[in-house]
């Protein structure tokens, strides 16, 4: 997984002890385990990260990032992040530690950026130091190129492989399916509407990526053809590349990312028109398009994707975690190399899942998200014998 799994801090397994007394157990196929709370009074969490020493880093998304500090929440937000674009979809995102940040004290986060005029917006990522509670330093490595009046399907998914190589999940912006599908923005290799893109950890481009060669395609893309990917992970024994993405109504998808490959948004998907019911796609499968490895119909509105790793609960070793928040869900996928063998939900109506982590304690902790901003809780599910 690309978070990182630092050494266990006692304080994460301290700072539960009072609350698990009063959360029933909850039963599934190989373990019981009980959801306690771990920090609240959040508004719209939409990340989670682990450091070294123990700190855990939340974003949320109107613009402020928060830390999680011997099992309490500082009342505080971290000084030095830039302003976002609020609003819709849009603010402060996704955020992930540098590979090696216990000497380089990097983090890198993704955030709606506006422009000069403050009409329009697109996604962006710096990085920065973190120190003393602070960040300096801050340099925007990438600016993406769907500048748009809308303030959705930003994407903002990062991930860094074993390599050292950082992927950025980048959302079609909700430009509309419609007349000539092949002529979308996201078939379109000019602009980065529903991409993921591949980059140093400093955003130089890689020679090897798949396009860099190519005539009037841009050269940090990886992959096309993406609606609004929002669960992305790294596998930890393969470095396969595996992502989730939001369908339209119904539709949902789990992708092995590859170089090059097109993932059809809009021509070919599983999805219908929100209001009408009626078909948007050309169809479900058209020659040199990939299909999911996975999908959801209804949706469960994905967003948040880990391999579980650790030891806490061995029977779900090497699983695969999606979080869903229209469908209020923390569904287990069973792999056998790279088909899903079995789907079991859990944490079932406990509040939209936003984002899902393996703690260095090797528990497992979700962000709550609530559409209207009222504040929600970040959960961790602990194993009961």
């Amino acid at each position: 997984m690309s978070r990182i799994a630092f050494a266990v801090p006692a304080v994460l397994v301290v700072a539960a002890a009072s609350a698990v007394a009063q959360t029933p157990v909850q039963r599934s196929a190989f373990h019981n385990y009980r959801v306690v709370t771990v920090a609240d009074s959040l508004q719209n969490p939409w990340s989670m990260t682990f450091l070294p020493g123990g700190d855990m880093l939340i974003t949320e998304r109107p613009g402020r990032l928060r830390i999680v500090r011997k099992g309490k929440l500082l009342p505080n937000p971290v000084e030095g992040v830039p302003a976002v674009r609020g609003g819709g979809q849009g603010g402060l995102l996704d955020v992930v530690p540098h590979p090696a940040f216990a000497t380089n004290r990097l983090i890198y986060f993704s955030f709606a950026k506006a422009s000069a005029d403050t009409l329009q917006g697109t996604t962006a990522v710096a990085r920065a130091r973190f120190e003393n509670d602070r960040l300096t330093d801050v340099q925007e490595i990438f600016e993406a190129k769907v500048w748009s009046t809308g303030r959705g399907h930003h994407g903002s998914r990062l991930a860094f492989d074993r390599n050292g190589f950082l992927f950025i999940t980048l959302g079609d912006r909700q430009v509309a399916p419609s007349g000539n599908l092949e002529a979308h923005p996201a078939q379109d290799l000019s602009n980065h509407f529903g991409k993921i893109i591949r980059l140093h950890d400093d955003g130089r481009v890689p020679a090897d990526n798949p396009f860099v060669n190519r005539e009037g395609a841009l050269p940090e893309i990886w992959s096309y053809g993406h609606r609004n990917v929002q669960g992305l992970a790294i596998h930890p024994e393969t470095g396969d590349v595996w992502a989730t993405e939001h369908g339209p109504q119904g539709g949902d998808e789990l992708n092995l990312i590859q170089p090059g490959k097109n993932y059809g948004w809009p021509v070919v998907g599983f999805g219908v028109n929100y209001r009408t019911g009626a078909a948007i796609h050309s169809g479900t499968h058209k020659e040199g398009m990939e299909q999911p490895v996975n999908v959801w119909v209804p949706s469960i509105a994905t967003s948040g994707l880990l391999f579980y790793t650790g030891t806490k609960f061995p029977g779900w070793r090497n699983s695969l975690f999606v979080g869903g928040m229209q469908g209020e869900v923390l569904a287990r996928l069973t792999l056998d190399g790279r088909r899903v063998m079995n789907e079991e939900k859990l944490v079932q109506r406990m509040g939209r899942i936003r984002d899902v982590r393996q703690g260095p304690d090797g528990f497992i902790y979700l962000a709550i998200d609530n559409r209207e901003g009222k504040k929600t809780p970040i959960l961790r599910l602990e194993a009961v014998k």
